[in-house]
Formats: C-alpha cells, sequence, structure tokens
C-alpha cells in the first residue's frame, strides 16, 4: 500500500527556509519535541526508520497548527534537507539503536554539523561517541529531556552536555522549546562530555526517592489514620498548595481522584493496581555511581530496594502466609491512637525533611562527579533549570538554588542554615512518624533511611572507631588516632590476652 500524501504542514514548510534542526525517533516523546519546536516557530525535518510514524506526525502537525513539520523516510534526505551547520536530535532507545541510528545518519553529516541524543543514555557511552563523532568533525551532545510526554509538547527540562559550540548552535531553540520559569527557560549548558547524561541520570534518582517517600507517606496515611482515598486525595491537594508544591505531590492528589473505568463500583482505580514497581536502570546506575564515588545515598538506594522487593509479588504473599501461621499478625503490629489531623501534619513534615535529604543525596553525588571529571558543574543553576518541566520539578528548588547560591561550595543542604533551620524544626515530627510506623510494622525504607542519613551526618563522632580497630585486629589495616598524628596498628589479640592472664 503506498504511503499518504505528506501533510500539509510539510508541504507549506517546503516553501520556507530549510530547517536549521532535524528529529529521527518518533514515538510519542520525540513527536511531541518536534512539534513543541515547530510550535515555537521553528521549521523542523523528522525522520523515522518507520514510515507510518512520520505519516502519523504530519497528521498531527497538521491538526495541531499546520506546524512547519517537513517529513522524510529515507536518512540521505533527511539529512540534507537541513542548512548547516546541521544539528540532529536523536530520542531512540537508548544502547545499540543510538549506535545503529548514528551510522545510518553520519555518511550524509559534515564537520560542524551536530548530533544531540535526547535519551536516557549512559553517560560514558555518550563520552565515547563524542570521540567517535570528533574524529568525523561531527559535535556531539547528551541531552537529558524530563518532564515525559507532556513536557516534551509543552516545555520540558532540558540538559544537554558535550561539545558547548553544539549547544550554542541551537540555544535560541532549546530556550524557546524549554519550560519558562520566573528564572527564564529551563535549559542550560550542563558541561562538557557525558555531564548531561549524568545529571538526568542523579535526576532521576531523586525521582525515584521522591517517589518512594510520597508512597511511604501514602501507606501511613490510609494504615495508621484509616484515611480513605477521597480524604488523601484532600490532603495532598492541600499539601500542594504549600512547601510540598510540586509536580509528584499535584498527581497524586489526581490520582487518588480516578475511579475504576472497568469497575461500575466506583471504586478507586490505583486500589487495582499490581504492587509491582517497574524501572528502566537510571535508578541502578545512580546508587552504583555513589558507591563508586563514596558519596552516601541511603534514601535513593532504599527507594531502588523497594522497587525490587516490590517485584518479588509471589515471595512476599508466600512470607505473610508463612509469618502469620507462627503468630505474626496479619495487620497492623499495634493501634496507634492519633487524631487524623494530627497525623496528617506529622507526615507532612516527615516527608520535607525526607525530601531535603534525597535532594541533598543527588546533588552531593553530582558534585563529586564533577570533581572527578573536572566538569565544573554549576549546583545552583541546575536547581534553577529543575523548576520547571521536569518530573522532580518543586518550590523548594528556588530555595536549593538560594542555596547554592549563597556558598557555591556547600558541603551538604541540611548545614544550610534555611535547610538546617527546618530539619531542626521538624524533627520530632519525623522522628515519631518512623517510630509509629516501626512499632505498627509497616515498611517505610525511604523515610527511616533519611532520618539515619540526618542523624549519621549530623553526629560529630561514629562507633565507626570500633570498626576501624576491628579492621586492624583481623587485617591490620591500621587506625588513626584522635589525639597524635600519623597510622597506628595494634596487636590486639596478643594484648588481649595478656589482660585476659592478668586478669586469672
Amino acid at each position: 500500500m503506498a504511503s499518504p500524501a505528506p501533510a500539509t504542514p510539510a508541504a507549506a514548510a517546503a516553501h520556507s527556509p530549510p530547517p536549521r534542526i532535524g528529529l529521527a525517533g518518533l514515538a510519542t516523546m520525540g513527536q511531541n519535541l518536534a512539534l513543541n519546536i515547530a510550535e515555537k516557530g521553528f521549521p523542523i525535518s523528522v525522520y523515522n526508520r518507520t514510515a507510518a510514524k512520520v505519516d502519523s506526525t504530519l497528521l498531527r502537525a497538521r491538526d495541531e497548527g499546520a506546524l512547519p513539520v517537513l517529513g522524510h523516510r529515507d536518512p540521505r534526505g533527511f539529512v540534507l534537507s537541513l542548512s548547516r551547520p546541521r544539528t540532529v536530535v536523536l530520542l531512540v532507545q537508548a544502547g545499540p539503536a543510538v549506535d545503529a541510528t548514528i551510522d545510518a545518519l553520519t555518511p550524509y553529516l559534515e564537520p560542524g554539523d551536530a548530533i544531540v541524543d535526547g535519551g536516557n543514555e549512559w553517560y560514558q557511552n555518550t563520552e565515547r561517541r563524542i570521540e567517535e563523532a570528533a574524529a568525523r568533525g561531527i559535535l556531539y551532545l547528551g541531552m537529558g529531556v524530563s518532564g515525559g510526554e507532556e513536557g516534551a509538547r509543552n516545555g520540558p527540562s532540558l540538559m544537554p552536555g558535550g561539545h558547548v559550540d553544539a549547544y550554542s548552535n541551537i540555544k535560541d531553540i532549546l530556550e524557546k522549546a524549554a519550560a519558562q520559569t520566573e528564572d527564564g527557560a529551563c535549559v542550560t549548558f550542563v558541561g562538557p562530555g557525558g555531564a548531561g547524561n549524568f545529571v538526568k541520570m542523579v535526576h532521576n534518582g531523586i525521582e525515584y526517592g521522591d517517589m518512594q517517600l510520597i508512597a511511604e507517606a501514602y501507606d501511613v496515611l490510609r494504615r495508621v489514620g484509616g484515611l480513605s482515598n477521597s480524604e488523601i486525595a484532600d490532603v495532598f491537594a492541600e499539601w500542594n498548595k504549600g512547601e510540598l508544591e510540586s509536580f509528584l505531590v499535584e498527581i497524586t492528589a489526581d490520582i487518588f481522584t480516578v475511579a475504576d473505568p472497568l469497575d461500575g463500583s466506583g471504586g478507586a482505580l490505583v486500589d487495582k493496581i499490581l504492587d509491582k514497581t517497574g524501572m528502566k536502570g537510571t535508578g541502578k546506575w545512580t546508587v552504583q555511581q555513589a558507591a563508586e564515588l563514596a558519596v552516601a545515598a541511603p534514601t535513593i538506594a532504599a527507594s531502588l530496594d523497594g522497587r525490587y522487593l516490590s517485584g518479588l509479588k509471589d515471595e512476599r504473599v508466600t512470607a505473610a502466609g508463612v509469618l502469620e501461621e507462627e503468630g505474626m499478625p496479619a495487620g497492623l503490629l499495634e493501634k496507634i491512637n492519633v487524631d487524623k489531623k494530627e497525623l496528617v501534619d506529622r507526615v507532612r513534615q516527615a516527608l520535607y525533611a525526607s525530601k531535603i535529604c534525597s535532594y541533598a543525596q543527588g546533588m552531593n553525588l553530582i558534585r563529586a562527579k564533577s570533581e572527578e571529571k573536572g566538569w565544573n558543574l554549576n549546583l545552583a543553576e541546575l536547581a534553577r533549570i529543575w523548576k520547571g518541566g521536569c518530573i522532580i520539578r518543586a518550590r523548594f528548588l528556588d530555595r536549593i538554588k538560594r542555596a547554592y547560591d549563597r556558598n557555591p561550595e556547600l558541603a551538604n543542604l541540611i548545614v544550610d542554615r534555611e535547610f538546617a533551620r527546618e530539619m531542626v524544626q521538624r524533627q520530632n515530627a519525623w522522628r515519631w512518624v518512623v517510630a509509629r510506623a516501626v512499632e505498627a510494622g509497616i515498611s517505610t525504607p525511604g523515610m527511616t533511611a533519611s532520618l539515619s542519613y540526618f542523624d549519621t551526618y549530623r553526629s560529630s563522632r561514629l562507633p565507626a572507631n570500633l570498626i576501624q580497630a576491628q579492621r586492624d585486629l583481623f587485617g591490620a589495616h591500621t587506625y588513626e588516632r584522635i589525639d597524635r598524628p600519623g597510622s597506628f596498628h595494634t596487636e590486639w589479640t596478643k594484648l588481649a590476652r595478656r589482660s585476659n592472664d592478668a586478669a586469672i
């Protein structure tokens, strides 16, 4: 069957100046970003291996305002349709598909042209591709795109990194296409190499932590307070008017208002969803990088473990049955008598304090990588571009930006005076929520990890002295003293025996 004739926008665009930018990969994210760019007044060429995707994009361009989109069904025609220096944006699945698409397009690219990969790519793959492209004189960007399908269409947060000249060539386009806040467009040149992809990876790790903490707040409200879905929707909607205002809190309120369309009883759809959380790998990469860089990220790690454990649905059901047979209560281990209003307020404070810890961990990981790679990343600027368009956008990102503006070398958000004051003010409620959850047998790994992180970080003396003594005993790893400089080793077992013999 012959392909349908190109839609009106493509024909109209043919009489306009050649596009400066093209986009290859027309799944929903690619289509939406292409239409966003076209809607901002920039003609764009689009290409996909499957012609039907090209056709559907052209139809959408026609229906959504006769947007200047040119469709192409072969890589040569697509690339050559662009004016020089050409910029080709890729929105295909991370990994081998990116390499395959690059291989298909690069024969027609010339020195000075640029490739921009907008997928969730592993940063070292981006650095490899930067070197490979440079050998051909081609510029390269790895650009994180956050905001999901809606963000891509209406304004995402963009995190490009790589060749600054590649960014400069399309800076005006990206600034118009990105989400807009009172501080400007939610895009900046992040840094060289794989910096853009690394920052997007950590962004996703923070997102994992955020979602886990919100789920725990819901579970405590439901199981301890007995709040209905309607009441929980109202709670999150109210929270979204204050310090917890964010995209994730906003959509959580909406989720609890949706009835199951397949069940005429009016029951909530969320209650019918299987309690198994999927993932695509960026959370795992974040935790792996934290371990490699010796950066503590327990909230993010707990959220990843939570997803792993959620996947063991059958095992969890079996475990619940076995332990119940051995005397474990099926419900709450202990009934918590608390006024609903008081519970809601305490959970709000616990959620806020826990979120600060999650963001602090993510920012520290970004800084550690920046120092290792010499990227010179601007944490205040990253907080700024996350204020709009992206999944973790939140009111308090403005305050995170101000904290790093005040002190670019800030060791941890917890010790910024504003955040320190808030943590201290909320710690009693935070401890109460975690303690009551433990007593009741409710799993709150994210909040618990956040509180432990806070308590560990604020401790001027930890029991690590004992651990180091153990290491010295069995492995002669030496230790440092608090009263004199140098490294020391002790024959612990020999001295202990002498001490025991003397005691006898």
